[in-house]
């Protein structure tokens, strides 16, 4: 019985990319005001993708719960230069679910991944391609290329993260990497078969190895509209990712426990030496409380880490689906359009 995959015979030559073709994966939550110039310029990526590569592409558009007019104006994009489709999901599941939808729909080889805020150039694309037809690479990420416009405790938050998060871990996961990437045909593929349904994209592309390259960019300035990660749901989103890919936590919980009764016995020797010395008695109110609550405030962050893991257990054998789509249409450059408003439920 094989415990791996065998996803060699998806490897992707220079003459069979063209075969294979390239799915772009746009996960949108109320990006209404964006969407047609967004659209408008991967039609023209499209094109130049054609004449350069021969390569046939796809947009997925995977619309995420939108409270504003984002999935009516996907109905209405045209199938110019690339298939189109539109994938409506039930309620607002997150990012990580949007971007398995889109996996889960994606009907060409090479997967590639960007943002409906226009942040992600689809300039850079062609970059992006090129690495992977001329190169050879499977994996092709973005990454800021400096964090200089932003705060100082964000920058040292963000280090901190990737920091813990690949701290221990043998497969490491760049720093300032992003969403914005391209997988080959069999990287695709590989990460198709993870189970796991407490994704975090991130750490799982980088997981599957193959050949991989780093790509600096300057994201463009938000052309409308207010990103809805604020720093409470960045905070979230940091526990989910860290919870989701890496034991770490639990690594710096033990050590802490590790310290903290090191600490404690070392206290303890230091008292017991100065009563047996001097004969005096320490008083003993101040530093009884202090070492309470200091045990109990240390096992109530490791209670709230190991809880952590344990309600990714628990979802994790509730085995619920990732997300449900409520609508799936699609056009095609030959002008054949089929819609479907059954609900259905991801993959297995």
């Amino acid at each position: 019985m094989m415990l791996g995959s065998d996803v060699s015979r998806l490897s992707t030559t220079t003459a069979s990319a063209a075969t294979q073709g390239l799915s772009i994966v746009v996960p949108l939550y109320n990006e209404a005001a964006g969407l047609a110039l967004l659209h408008g310029r991967l039609v023209g990526l499209a094109r130049t993708l054609k004449a350069r590569y021969g390569l046939a592409s796809e947009v997925v558009y995977v619309d995420d719960g939108s409270a504003d007019n984002t999935l009516a104006i996907a109905r209405t994009l045209s199938a110019d230069a690339l298939d189109v489709q539109v994938v409506s999901l039930s309620r607002n599941f997150g990012k990580e679910a949007a971007l398995m939808a889109g996996l889960d729909h994606a009907r060409r080889g090479a997967i590639l991944f960007m943002d409906g805020d226009g942040q992600h150039p689809p300039d850079l694309v062609e970059k992006l391609v090129s690495h992977w037809i001329d190169d050879g690479y499977d994996v092709v990420y973005t990454a800021k290329a400096h964090r200089d416009n932003e705060p100082f405790l964000r920058r040292q938050a963000v280090h901190g993260f990737y920091a813990l998060i690949n701290w221990g871990s043998r497969q490491k996961i760049p720093e300032d990497a992003g969403d914005f990437r391209l997988l080959s045909p069999r990287a695709a593929a590989a990460l198709r078969q993870l189970p796991e349904r407490n994704r975090f994209f991130k750490g799982l592309s980088n997981w599957i190895g193959f050949r991989q390259i780093r790509v600096d960019y300057e994201p463009s300035p938000r052309a409308h509209g207010v990103t809805t990660f604020s720093p409470g749901r960045l905070i979230g989103l940091s526990i989910e990712g860290l919870t989701s890919f890496s034991v770490a936590p639990l690594r710096f919980a033990s050590l802490l426990g590790v310290l903290l009764a090191l600490t404690a016995f070392i206290f303890g020797l230091t008292i017991l030496w100065e009563v047996l010395t001097t004969g005096k008695q320490v008083p003993g109110y101040p530093s009884l409380m202090i070492g309470l609550m200091t045990i109990g405030g240390v096992q109530l962050i490791m209670i709230g880490i190991v809880g952590e893991y344990i309600g990714k257990i628990l979802s994790e054998l509730k085995a619920r689906p990732i997300y449900f789509v409520a609508e799936h249409s699609e056009k095609r450059t030959d002008g054949e359009t089929s819609a479907s408003a059954t609900e259905r439920t991801a993959a297995e």
